[in-house]
């Protein structure tokens, strides 16, 4: 069984950034909408290298500032 990870850091400013690794292609996206959907409004996605293949490991960075601060 393949390992996916979730990273998640939030900044003194009240950002999150969500970066997905262990997935390859855009099923990454799938794995942090309902969080997206409960922080907030996403600012930024960045799509490396691994979001495009379908064989390598799949690293997206999303951040995301909450609507309450």
């Amino acid at each position: 069984m393949e390992r996916h990870e979730l990273v998640i850091e939030i900044a003194p400013d009240g950002t999150v950034k969500l970066e997905v690794q262990g997935v390859s292609g855009p099923s990454c996206m799938d794995l942090t909408k309902d969080l997206e959907f409960e922080i907030g409004k996403v600012l930024a996605t960045e799509k490396k290298a691994e979001y495009f293949s379908v064989t390598d490991k799949e690293s997206t960075v999303n951040k995301i500032k909450t609507e309450r601060n």
